[in-house]
C-alpha cells in the first residue's frame, strides 16, 4: 500500500485548484483531509489568500491552528463557497458517498450540505459500483437511545456493531453521541434506505451523502488523478 499516500498527494493538489475565487471553505475530517490542510496552508501563503475554514471536527479544527490558517465558526459567514471533503466510499456513476469513517459525518453533513459546492477527494481504493460493498453505513446516535436504534437497524436488515476505541469503551463524537457501524450489504436504493434511518428516534444523522457531491478528484495506483463528474 506504498503507493496510497502519494495517490492522495497527488489528489490533494489537484483539487485544490477548485479554491480559485472561495474565501469561506469547509474542511472535512480524516487523514486525507488532514494532508489538504498542509497544502492549502502552503498555497494559501504563496498566493497570499485570505481564507476562512469551518472545521467539521475539533481534530481538523487543531490541524488548521497548527498550519497557521483561520478557523470560523458556521454560524459566524453568510455561506460556504466550497466544501473539500473524503470519503470511506463512492458509488459510481451518482457519486454517492458514504461517511463518517472518522466519527465527524453530522458536522461533516451539515457544512457539505450547506457549501455551494462540494469536491471529495479519495483515492482509488474507495470507488465502487454500489454503496455498502464491502463498507458499514456508520450512523450517530443519542447514547441513550443506542440499543434501541440498534434494534430497529436490525429490523431494516442491517448488522449494527456499537463503535468502541482502544479502551472498548463507545467512541464518543464531538456531540456526544455514540456511532453505530451498520452493515447493509450492498445497498439496492440508497435514498429509501437513508429515509427509513432517518425515522428512527434516537438516530442522529447517518453516514449516507446522496445527491451532494459535485465532483470527486481520485488519486490512483499509477500516479493519475482521475476527476469524476456528477451525472
Amino acid at each position: 500500500m506504498g503507493w496510497v499516500e502519494a495517490a492522495k498527494r497527488a489528489a490533494v493538489v489537484k483539487a485544490l485548484e477548485e479554491v480559485r475565487d472561495a474565501r469561506v471553505v469547509g474542511i472535512g475530517s480524516g487523514t486525507t483531509i488532514e494532508l489538504l490542510v498542509s497544502e492549502l496552508a502552503a498555497m494559501a501563503k504563496e498566493r497570499a489568500l485570505e481564507l476562512k475554514l469551518i472545521p467539521t471536527s475539533r481534530q481538523i479544527e487543531a490541524a488548521i491552528a497548527a498550519a497557521g490558517l483561520t478557523s470560523v465558526d458556521p454560524n459566524e459567514v453568510p455561506g460556504i463557497d466550497l466544501a473539500l471533503d473524503g470519503a470511506d466510499q463512492v458509488a459510481m456513476p451518482t457519486l454517492d458517498l458514504i461517511k463518517g469513517g472518522g466519527a465527524a459525518l453530522v458536522r461533516e453533513k451539515i457544512v457539505d450540505a450547506a457549501a455551494k459546492k462540494l469536491i471529495v477527494i479519495v483515492d482509488e481504493r474507495k470507488v465502487a459500483d454500489r454503496l455498502g460493498r464491502g463498507q458499514v453505513v456508520p450512523v450517530e446516535v443519542i447514547s441513550f437511545a443506542h440499543r434501541l436504534v440498534m434494534s430497529r437497524v436490525a429490523d431494516l436488515g442491517g448488522k449494527p456493531t456499537l463503535r468502541r476505541g482502544n479502551q472498548a469503551n463507545p467512541i464518543v463524537t464531538d456531540n456526544g453521541n455514540f456511532v453505530v457501524d451498520v452493515d447493509f450489504g450492498p445497498i439496492e436504493d440508497a435514498h429509501a434506505l437513508e429515509s427509513r434511518l432517518k425515522s428512527i428516534p434516537g438516530l442522529v444523522e447517518t453516514g449516507l451523502f446522496l445527491g451532494m457531491t459535485d465532483r470527486v478528484y481520485v488519486g490512483q495506483r499509477d500516479g493519475e488523478v482521475r476527476i469524476l463528474e456528477a451525472k
